[in-house]
């Protein structure tokens, strides 16, 4: 009887998760960003800029998994994904802006909370085994982007010191 409860609980607080004004700006942004390819046409604008202002719209994923489904694997896993889409979106020479627009780190995002919502025990598992993997990564990837960031500063000013001396 307690665990009927229970269980009953549980599906009310995910049904008023998935029914939130947050769930569904999320659904939205997924949708924007990734189906209509919105964060691809951001990646367009140089210097990265682009990139991290589409990735801006990633927070909303990042504040769900944290405070409303309080999961730090999860979390992780999602900013794994943000920062690996802001790495890839960055490199040099189109090369990023080709790769923006095939890799929809929201649709991943979204896949990772639905299934927390509604108990894959696939997705449950998989997140929480690449919960250290995905803190590794995350601090590789920070790192990388930094990088990337002066390399475009060097490369920018070194081109401008030749083009234009």
């Amino acid at each position: 009887m307690k665990d009927e409860i229970k269980l009953i609980k549980e599906e009310a607080k995910k049904q008023k998760l998935k029914d939130s004004r947050l769930y569904n700006a999320m659904q939205d942004i997924t949708q924007w960003m990734d189906r209509y390819y919105l964060d691809g046409v951001a990646g367009l604008v140089p210097g990265g800029i682009g990139d991290m202002v589409s990735a801006v719209f990633a927070v909303v994923h990042v504040y769900f998994s944290a405070f409303r489904l309080r999961s730090i694997p999860l979390t992780l896993a999602i900013l794994n994904n943000t920062l690996r889409d802001i790495f890839l979106g960055m490199l040099p020479f189109f090369v990023g802006d080709v790769i923006d627009f095939f890799h929809k780190a929201n649709k991943r995002n979204m896949a990772l909370i639905d299934g927390f919502l509604n108990n894959n025990q696939e997705i449950i598992h998989e997140v929480n085994r690449k919960a250290t993997q995905s803190a590794l990564v995350l601090v590789a990837l920070v790192a990388a982007i930094i990088g990337v960031v002066y390399a475009l500063i060097w490369l920018t000013q070194t081109l401008g010191t030749a083009l234009f001396s």
